[in-house]
């Protein structure tokens, strides 16, 4: 086991949120007043990170909060090891602050191989990367390695040290999502394989089993608007008979009226009865 000083420098590439998607058309929202939202249309702006995590939710929150888990970014990099790939931009540092106008820009660009729009500074930002980084650096992709959207630009420049987990073969991006943030939270880091040469399609593995409760399951942002809000009291109703349990034609009544009827003496029944069907004879014969 090698020490940790002698551990190999790592740093992740973060496949970017949709920002086409529902989420993202809520925070872009003219209309829209949640916290992140209020913060994006400040001068000073959110962090990239931020904003994408809400975007895309589960697998963003999983790949961030495994990558500032992990990354050992060698000495001299001005990023914290997490780098984001953003659609015509390049790569930017998760803590980047981001404005309205840039997430609109973002946006704006196709993300798709044959794009220059989105190539073009990616194969730039990548080319400058690799020339800040030691030749026994780790770049590991947080991404689908299914297309080549990402892989053949970043491939092109790393070579074989662009990796991957081998884990994300055959998951889904909220299968991956979970299994990122637990091994966060528990410090476990996955298996990483070169992308060169790797098999980018297989089987889907099993589901992750459920967490227990109080196992540390991260919790939503903050920021959200779907976060939790606290219980309120709630008050409940006697029980109701099921439609399917009464017979038909005849209405529910109050369990209380029942009793009620029930204690009235036999005679007081018989003339309100009786009462009652003389009234609607008088009142048939006036209408006569």
């Amino acid at each position: 086991m090698q020490p940790a000083d002698a551990a190999p420098s790592r740093i992740f590439l973060l496949s970017p949120a949709n920002c086409s998607g529902l989420r993202a058309r809520m925070v872009l929202a003219e209309t829209a007043g949640f916290e992140l939202a209020r913060r994006l249309r400040e001068p000073g702006g959110a962090p990239l990170g931020e904003i994408f995590s809400f975007v895309s939710g589960l697998y963003f929150r999983g790949k961030l909060a495994y990558a500032r888990a992990f990354a050992r970014p060698p000495a001299g990099l001005p990023a914290a090891g997490a780098l984001v790939i953003a659609p015509g931009a390049g790569l930017w540092p998760a803590e980047r602050a981001v404005t309205l106008a840039d997430l609109r820009a973002l946006a704006a660009v196709s993300v798709s191989a044959a794009n220059p729009r989105h190539r073009r500074p990616l194969l730039e930002s990548a080319t400058a990367l690799a020339a800040l980084i030691d030749a026994d650096c780790d770049v590991v992709l947080l991404g689908s390695i299914a297309s080549d959207k990402y892989v053949e630009v970043l491939v092109s420049v790393f070579g074989e040290r662009l990796r991957f987990p081998v884990d994300f073969v055959g998951r889904g991006d909220m299968s991956r999502g979970g299994l990122m943030l637990r091994c966060a939270a528990q410090g476990c880091e996955l298996t990483y394989a070169p992308v060169l040469g790797a098999v980018r399609h297989g089987v889907r593995p099993p589901r992750l089993s459920p967490l227990r409760r109080g196992s540390g399951r991260p919790p939503a942002p903050a920021t959200s608007p779907f976060a939790a809000s606290p219980p309120t009291s709630v008050t409940r109703r006697p029980a109701v008979v099921a439609s399917s349990d009464r017979p038909r034609g005849r209405r529910l009544s109050d369990p209380r009226e029942s009793a009620s009827r029930r204690r009235r003496p036999a005679g007081a029944r018989g003339a309100a009865a009786e009462d009652g069907r003389g009234s609607a004879r008088s009142e048939a014969r006036r209408r006569r």
